[in-house]
C-alpha cells in the first residue's frame, strides 16, 4: 500500500478464489469470498456451477469471479488475490506464460477488470477453505450466485406473507432477480447472435463448449458475422457491451461484432455450448453407429448427458447464472451476447415461460439475432417480468428480415 492510499484513506479488500471441477474435465463450480482486509468482513460471495469445464478453467472462474464482485461493491479499492492455485498466481503475476488457447480469454478478462496495483499471493489449500467450501456447495447443488455479506437471520413476518401471499411470477424468474430487481423498470435487453460457421457446422458435427477441442470460424462463418455485426451497427449508441461465451467460434464471432459495434468485449462462461463427451467432433450417423444406446437415452431428455457430457438441466441452470451475472452487471442496458444453440434456446425458453422442453422444438441459424427483455412490471412493478421480442432474424438478403433490426 502506498503513502498515497494511506492519506487519501483508500480501503483495502481481498478476494478468496477457487474452483474445482469433478473429473477435470467434468461438473464444474467456482467459489469467491471478497473481504475487507483490516476486520476480515465478508462483504459479498459467490458460489456458482459453470457446468463442464477443466480445473483450471473454474479457477480463473472463480478469481473472476471475485474481481467482478470488488468492481461492483468496492470499485475503489486496492484488492489483493489469494488463491492455492499456483497457476492462476504466477500468470496473473506476469511470471509465467499462457500457453493454453483456453486460458487466453479468461486471463484478459480477469486483467480487464483487476485494478493496476492488484497483487497476486499464493496460499496453502488450507487457508483457502471459505471458497472451496463455496466451490463444494455450488457443485452439490445447494448454492448459486452471489450472497451479500453475511447471511442475515430470516425475518418471521416476511417469511409468513411469502408463504400466504405467494408471487404469480413464475419460479424459474423469480430465482433471477437479484440485479435487476430495483426500483428502475427500464428492461435489460439481450441481442443474442448465434456464432457463424465452422466446419464442424458446415459438416453437422457435434461441437461442445469450454472442455473440447472446437475449430474456429470457417471464412464463411467470418462473413456471415459481419453481415449481422453491420446490420447491428445503427444500435451501436444503445449497446453497453458485448459479451461472449468463451469458447473459440464465439470469441472470434464476437470480436467483429464488438469492432463494429465499437464496444469493450466481456467473457461470460455460463455462456458456453452444452459439453458432448466424447461424442464431440462426430456427426449425428456416426453417434447414432457407435453409441446408439447413449443417443436413444439423450434424445429427447432433459437429464440425460450427452456421450458423458451434459444434459439441458444442466446447461439450463449455469445459463441461467450467467443470466444472472449479466443483468446485475448491465442492468438497464442493452448488451450483445454471442452465444451457441443451446444457451440462446434456453434463454428464450425462459424469457417466454415455456418449459424447457421447448429447446427441442426451436430452429436457429448460424449469425442469427434473437431479442430478449428482462425487466420489471405488474401492478407495483416489482414483478419480474421478461420478454421476447425478435427470434432467429438474419440480415437483409437471407430472406428472413428486409427491412432492418426494430424492437
Amino acid at each position: 500500500m502506498s503513502v498515497d492510499d494511506v492519506e487519501q484513506g483508500r480501503r483495502r479488500v481481498v478476494i478468496e478464489a477457487d474452483g474445482a471441477s469433478r473429473g477435470n474435465p467434468g461438473p464444474s463450480a467456482y467459489g469467491a469470498v471478497l473481504k475487507d482486509a483490516e476486520t476480515g468482513e465478508v462483504i459479498a460471495e459467490d458460489g456458482s456451477a459453470i457446468g463442464v469445464a477443466t480445473n483450471n478453467v473454474a479457477e480463473y472462474s472463480g478469481l473472476i469471479a471475485g474481481l467482478r464482485m470488488a468492481a461492483e461493491l468496492v470499485p475503489d479499492a486496492e484488492v489483493e488475490v489469494r488463491m492455492d492455485s499456483k497457476l492462476v498466481v504466477e500468470q496473473m503475476s506476469g511470471r509465467w506464460k499462457i500457453k493454453h488457447p483456453g486460458m487466453l480469454p479468461l486471463a484478459a478478462e480477469a486483467t480487464r477488470l483487476a485494478p493496476p496495483d492488484t497483487t497476486y499471493t499464493w496460499v496453502p489449500r488450507g487457508q483457502n477453505s471459505h471458497a472451496d467450501r463455496l466451490v463444494n456447495e455450488a457443485l452439490d447443488g445447494t448454492r448459486s450466485g452471489v450472497t451479500a455479506g453475511a447471511p442475515a437471520e430470516p425475518d418471521p413476518d416476511s417469511l409468513i406473507e411469502e408463504l400466504e401471499s405467494p408471487a404469480e411470477a413464475p419460479p424459474s424468474i423469480q430465482t433471477q432477480t437479484r440485479g435487476w430487481s430495483g426500483s428502475t423498470s427500464v428492461p435489460t435487453t439481450l441481442v443474442l447472435v448465434r456464432h457463424g460457421v465452422t466446419v464442424h457446422t458446415a459438416e453437422k458435427r457435434f461441437s461442445g463448449g469450454l472442455a473440447s477441442a472446437n475449430p474456429g470460424l470457417s471464412d464463411e462463418g467470418r462473413a456471415q458475422v459481419r453481415a449481422t455485426a453491420d446490420w447491428l451497427a445503427p444500435l451501436a449508441e444503445r449497446v453497453d457491451a458485448v459479451v461472449a461465451s468463451p469458447v473459440r467460434r464465439t470469441l472470434e464471432s464476437a470480436e467483429i461484432v464488438a469492432e463494429v459495434l465499437g464496444k469493450s468485449l466481456e467473457v461470460e462462461p455460463g455462456f458456453a455450448e452444452m459439453e458432448f463427451g466424447r461424442w464431440d467432433g462426430l456427426t449425428f450417423a456416426e453417434v447414432a453407429q457407435r453409441f446408439k444406446g447413449e443417443l436413444d437415452a439423450w434424445l429427447g431428455s432433459l437429464d440425460v448427458g450427452a456421450g458423458g457430457g451434459e444434459s439441458f438441466r444442466t446447461v439450463e441452470s449455469r445459463v441461467l447464472a450467467g443470466l444472472q451475472r449479466v443483468l446485475d452487471a448491465h442492468a438497464g442496458k442493452t448488451v450483445v451476447v454471442v452465444s451457441h444453440v443451446t444457451p440462446i434456446k434456453t434463454l428464450v425458453a425462459h424469457a417466454v415461460d415455456a418449459p424447457l422442453e421447448s429447446v427441442f422444438r426451436m430452429e436457429l441459424s448460424p449469425a442469427s439475432v434473437t431479442v430478449v427483455s428482462f425487466f420489471l412490471g405488474g401492478r407495483d412493478g416489482t414483478e419480474p417480468r421478461a420478454s421476447m421480442r425478435m427470434y432467429n432474424a438474419l440480415p437483409p438478403g437471407n430472406d428472413v428480415f428486409a427491412s432492418g433490426v426494430r424492437w
